[in-house]
């Protein structure tokens, strides 16, 4: 796997860089052309917590893992095993929908034990009224309803828009045109 290591308010070392290739390694066996697959790693610093994204984008999909640690070290290794976890817990899914596709560069030959494969299933549907209405008004019903996102007409932007809650308190939101 080509790795891209890149650091935001950190100096990527060579001890760094070769811990996290290292670690990302253990994913080539999932791909049968690991080399050809580029994967892009963004690691930063805020206050006392070391973080790690990992992106991996497939001409399919695109996996992707974050990870907080005040060690950064561990952070990797967490990183590595939620995007490992990722690939074999989905592993049914991900064959049943791409094995015939061209161009499908996973390796689907791996073992997945009983309590790693995922069977997930909706288990709730909910029809809700819009309400047309500004994104102030939907931050304030975010706030009311205490949700980490709020789905309404948005007036201002003409269109249906999904507002959330991100990791640091602040918002973003999401325009469906």
């Amino acid at each position: 796997m080509k790795i891209n290591i890149r650091g935001d308010k950190v100096t990527i070392t060579k001890s760094i860089k070769d811990y996290t290739e290292e670690k990302l390694a253990r994913l080539d066996k999932y791909f049968d052309k690991a080399s050809e697959i580029e994967c892009r790693v963004l690691i930063k610093v805020k206050n006392l917590d070391q973080s790690i994204e990992v992106t991996v984008p497939t001409h399919k999909f695109t996996l992707r893992a974050e990870e907080r640690n005040q060690d950064l070290y561990a952070a990797i290794d967490l990183v590595v095993d939620k995007l490992e976890r990722q690939i074999r817990r989905n592993k049914t899914r991900i064959g049943n929908k791409y094995k015939d596709v061209p161009k499908f560069e996973m390796n689907m030959d791996f073992e997945v034990s009983a309590d790693e494969e995922v069977t997930d299933v909706i288990v709730k549907r909910k029809d809700i009224d819009m309400k047309p209405m500004d994104e102030e008004e939907a931050i304030l019903q975010i706030e009311l309803l205490n949700h980490d996102f709020f789905v309404f007409k948005n007036i201002d932007e003409d269109c249906v828009s999904v507002l959330y809650r991100r990791k640091d308190g602040s918002y973003g939101i999401i325009n469906v045109k």
